[in-house]
């Protein structure tokens, strides 16, 4: 399943703001011939000459804010370069490497999420005697398409009913509205957490324009199946602002704005109640498979039963690949929360802030495990010593972290290139954090860890703009060609 799940996240993000999507290096993480300061340029065998000068660097990104960096070797931890290395920092999803970690000790690369169904009793002549129970296991990339599989897979087997109820179970996991309360009602970054959730907790609303009115529809939309979804609403206001309204009773009500449609287009929502989601989805895929289910009723435990099917997760390392690669926030809360057990973020933040102080001897104040709230504080210093202590342990971390690559000067990757730069990235508004190793052809890995924030000039957006404010992609794109340039600066000295 794992190119599917892949196309399906890819398309999820689409719509999607930029604070939630931990973007990589740009422009020039490249290394610095050797021999002191260039002009600028390239070199030959693509190697792109650049200062040689942090400070200068820094000053003429013009952030604001604070600067923190840690370089060290990989193999002697030694430190090669620091600036504030002790002050404390919004990680962003930067965070998630940290989840990463923590997870592979708590769960074993082994370890995998199931997603199961249950018959109360007996089956006979295709019918259960007693009730069909859909049991979540805390998976977070369960799709659509995976219940259909599964449906059919029950149909065939000759499932075509039961006579009691149609039960589900999603309190694998505690149920939140969101990961951080300080976030848009409408951005799908901030998703729902349940311990039954699908299609990352988002419907796929679609508009078009026909003869002069709005046609409207909400699926629970994958790749071979689509089923119509009736728990979320969604109706066009003629108006040019706000851009959604939000409302929650039985059915979950949104308006959007007529002035920002166009003529049709679609975009993913949040939906703060995963599991009565994940139920609809299963029962209106059963009736079109002709197993006739009743409305689904949530429990408070899951009831002991016989499993008459199930859906398996990828193992623990492919999603951590996929978790890194595409920075999904619900990956991470999911994963965290099932590797602590803890009964809320805030706690779950703390067990895993505990584990880093008893494994690594760091101390980090982490208040979640995807970095999107704010409110999580880590230091260039601390990160760099868990990224050196988990490469010499052989903790697995590397194995999952993306290659982001060497790229030009117009922020192409270097095909070919000789030095990879196995890293995770993080952004949130006026916050952004890099951290990860250099991995040369030869010659010495390093390991750094870069954060720049303006805590206060974040903290200051109304929560309204906070999926797109005044300045912030300008911010953002300044940092990250600083986290690039320093990279470069450091290829070219040490590795």
């Amino acid at each position: 399943m794992r190119i599917s799940r892949r196309m399906v996240l890819a398309g999820l993000l689409v719509g999607a703001a930029f604070p939630a999507v931990a973007e990589v290096i740009e422009t020039s993480p490249r290394p610095v011939p050797r021999g002191g300061r260039a002009s600028g340029g390239v070199a030959s065998g693509g190697v792109a000459s650049g200062p040689l000068d942090a400070s200068e660097l820094i000053q003429a990104a013009k952030l604001g804010g604070a600067v923190a960096y840690v370089l060290m070797d990989a193999r002697t931890g030694d430190l090669l370069e620091a600036r504030e290395p002790d002050l404390p920092l919004p990680p962003a999803s930067v965070a998630k490497a940290v989840t990463a970690l923590y997870a592979l000790e708590k769960l074993g690369a082994g370890y995998r999420f199931q997603t199961r169904v249950l018959a109360t009793g007996p089956v006979a002549q295709g019918v259960v005697q007693g009730d069909v129970v859909l049991v979540g296991g805390g998976d977070p990339t369960l799709q659509t398409d995976q219940l259909g599989d599964l449906v059919q897979r029950l149909a065939k087997a000759g499932l075509r009913g039961a006579t009691g109820r149609f039960l589900y179970w999603d309190g694998a996991l505690p149920r939140l509205d969101g990961i951080a309360q300080d976030q848009p009602d409408h951005v799908g970054y901030n998703a729902a957490i349940a311990g039954l959730s699908l299609n990352f907790n988002r419907v796929h609303f679609e508009w078009k324009r026909v003869s002069g009115d709005w046609q409207t529809t909400v699926d629970a939309r994958g790749e071979r199946f689509a089923p119509q979804v009736g728990m979320v609403r969604v109706a066009v206001a003629q108006r040019e602002t706000p851009l959604f309204t939000y409302g929650r009773g039985r059915v979950e009500e949104w308006t959007v704005a007529s002035s920002a449609l166009g003529k049709g287009g679609s975009r993913w929502l949040p939906v703060r109640d995963p599991g009565a989601y994940a139920a609809e989805v299963f029962r209106t895929l059963a009736r079109a498979q002709g197993i006739r289910l009743e409305a689904g009723e949530r429990v408070a435990r899951a009831p002991q039963g016989d499993e008459i099917g199930r859906v398996e997760s990828d193992p623990l390392p492919e999603m951590l690949r996929d978790m890194l690669r595409f920075s999904t926030n619900l990956t991470a809360e999911c994963i965290g929360l099932t590797a602590s057990g803890a009964p809320g973020l805030e706690a779950s933040g703390r067990a895993m802030s505990d584990w880093v102080r008893a494994t690594f001897g760091v101390s980090f104040d982490l208040r979640d495990h995807s970095g999107l709230g704010g409110s999580s504080r880590v230091t260039a210093a601390g990160m760099a010593k868990v990224l050196v202590q988990a490469g010499r342990e052989g903790r697995g971390l590397q194995q999952v972290l993306r290659n982001v690559g060497m790229k030009d000067d117009k922020g192409k990757v270097i095909e070919g290139h000789p030095v990879k730069v196995l890293a995770k990235s993080g952004t949130l508004n006026f916050v952004s954090g890099l951290a990860g190793h250099i991995v040369p052809a030869g010659g010495r890995e390093l390991v750094f860890a870069v954060f720049t924030g303006d805590p206060e000039r974040r903290d200051a957006v109304p929560v309204a703009q906070r999926e797109d404010p005044e300045g912030g992609k300008a911010w953002t794109r300044r940092a990250r060609r600083l986290q690039g340039q320093l990279i470069n600066r450091w290829a070219g000295l040490y590795a």
